[in-house]
Formats: structure tokens, C-alpha cells, sequence
């Protein structure tokens, strides 16, 4: 049997429409599943096994959020400076990759309220002759980030005397400040802590936890949603507040840090 060309379109166009939203109406919530994309590589958060699973603060707290919410939640793992693109082009539904609430990022898509918020941090070999995390004290040295993040545009607006160094992931700047490459990184302490606790870390000490800038740093890290999503969003902040106040939060929390990572 032949198809007529304006079926063959109207057919995938409807395909279209069915995969730019991944998340399926039913009578709850009108969803019976998310799709979320995360990273894949930035422990403790998020970080994919060789065995193919997905492990991590972020991906603990979002399978306790899709359980709060009553909707089943699939994961896909995406390079960090194409995840947004991925999120609008309907790839996921939702963002949980310890993504920062900021003004720039908010010119693209939405955001539920924020589920943790730490605050960066300078790590150096342990035989620096860096003495302090100061713009005045890394000038002229090689300063390691991963780009498209706040912490990459943190050190470009207040460590600028540094020389800037970008990576896609954390794993490339680790490699390089181990075998001397570069002088010192920027990240989240606590992604740095968790990395100085391991062998490949113990080259290295936190120099020293950076006061966040609101404009740069944002408001903590949230679920970034597609712009007008408004009832995925409501649905995932009525979720954080319910696990926050039933004991799964702190439950997940101790479970990776020995503080509260919700902050104030």
C-alpha cells in the first residue's frame, strides 16, 4: 500500500512534536515519564560506571524526585557544553546535572528551585609556592577549568590575572595539574574534596574555598526545563521541598558528604 506524501509528513510531524517532549501525559501530573540528561562525569555528582550505570548525588535525588512526583525517570548522559542545546531540541525533559541557576542560563531555559548549592574552591599541587586562592597570588600562573561552567567564568571575571585554561571535563584538568601541566583548578569543593581523597588526588590540596558571586555563581545548583514547561517545573519544586522534609534529602545527603549541601 502506498502512502501519500502529506500523510508521510503529517505522521512525521506528529513524531516530531512526540519526541521534542519526552515526558508522556497520563492521569497523574499528565506524565508518567521524565526524561532527564545529565553529564556522566563530575563525581560525586554525576558520574557514569564502566559497567554503563549512573551514580552520584544528582542521580540519587533525582530518582527520589521522579518518586515523589509518581512518574518514571530514564536517564541520558550528554557532553556538558551540548547539554542545553540537548534539553531544547528535546533530547530529555529536564536537566539534573548540578547545572547553576544563572541570569545567562535563564535566557534559555527554566529552572526549578534549587536542590543543593556548594561554593567553589582552588586546588594546587602540594608543593605550590601559591600561598593564597587570590588573583594577586595566581597571576602568571596556568589555572585549569572546565568550560561552559561558572567556575570558568569565575576565574575569567575575578581570578584574571591567571592564565585560563579550559577542559571539557574535570578528568582532563585533573591529568594535567597531576603531571604538572598547570599551576592550579577551579571547581566545586566538593568535587574537588571527593578527588583529593582518591589516588589520582593525593598530588593535590585545596588552596582555599572562593567566596560566590550571586551573578556569576548563581543561586545553587537546579533542574533546568525547557522555557514554559511551567508543570514539570511546579512539579519538581513541590518534590524537592517534599523530600526535603520527609528525610529522603538528608537521607542522600549523608549518604556522599558529612554537611548539608542544600545551604542557607
Amino acid at each position: 500500500m502506498r502512502i501519500s506524501k502529506r500523510i508521510t509528513l503529517a505522521v512525521s510531524a506528529f513524531a516530531l512534536a512526540v519526541s521534542m517532549g519526552a515526558a508522556h501525559a497520563d492521569s497523574h501530573g499528565g506524565m508518567k515519564k521524565v526524561m532527564i540528561g545529565t553529564e556522566g562525569a563530575y563525581p560525586p555528582f554525576n558520574n557514569l560506571e564502566s559497567d554503563g550505570s549512573l551514580v552520584g548525588f544528582d542521580i540519587d535525588i533525582a530518582k527520589a524526585l521522579c518518586t515523589e512526583m509518581k512518574v518514571e525517570c530514564e536517564f541520558v548522559t550528554q557532553d556538558w557544553d551540548g547539554i542545553i542545546p540537548a534539553l531544547i531540541a528535546g533530547k530529555f525533559d529536564a536537566i539534573i546535572a548540578s547545572m547553576s541557576i544563572t541570569d545567562e542560563r535563564k535566557e534559555k531555559v527554566d529552572f526549578s528551585n534549587k536542590y543543593y548549592n556548594t561554593p567553589p574552591a582552588i586546588a594546587v599541587p602540594k608543593d605550590s609556592d601559591i600561598a593564597e586562592a587570590t588573583d594577586a597570588a595566581l597571576a602568571g600562573k596556568a589555572l585549569g577549568a572546565q568550560s561552559s561552567t561558572t567556575h570558568s567564568n569565575y576565574a575569567e571575571e575575578k581570578l584574571g590575572s591567571a592564565e585560563l585554561k579550559l577542559y571539557p571535563t574535570p578528568d582532563e584538568y585533573k591529568l594535567d595539574i597531576a603531571n604538572g601541566r598547570i599551576d592550579a583548578v577551579i571547581d566545586d569543593v566538593i568535587v574537588l574534596g571527593e578527588w583529593l581523597e582518591t589516588e589520582d588526588g593525593a598530588c593535590c590540596k585545596i588552596l582555599g574555598t572562593l567566596t560566590p558571586d550571586p551573578v556569576i555563581n548563581g543561586e545553587g545548583a537546579g533542574i533546568a526545563i525547557r522555557k514554559g514547561e511551567t508543570e514539570l517545573r511546579d512539579m519538581f519544586n513541590d518534590a524537592i521541598v517534599a523530600i526535603r522534609a520527609n528525610g529522603t534529602y538528608k537521607e542522600i545527603n549523608d549518604k556522599y558528604f558529612d554537611v548539608d549541601v542544600y545551604g542557607e
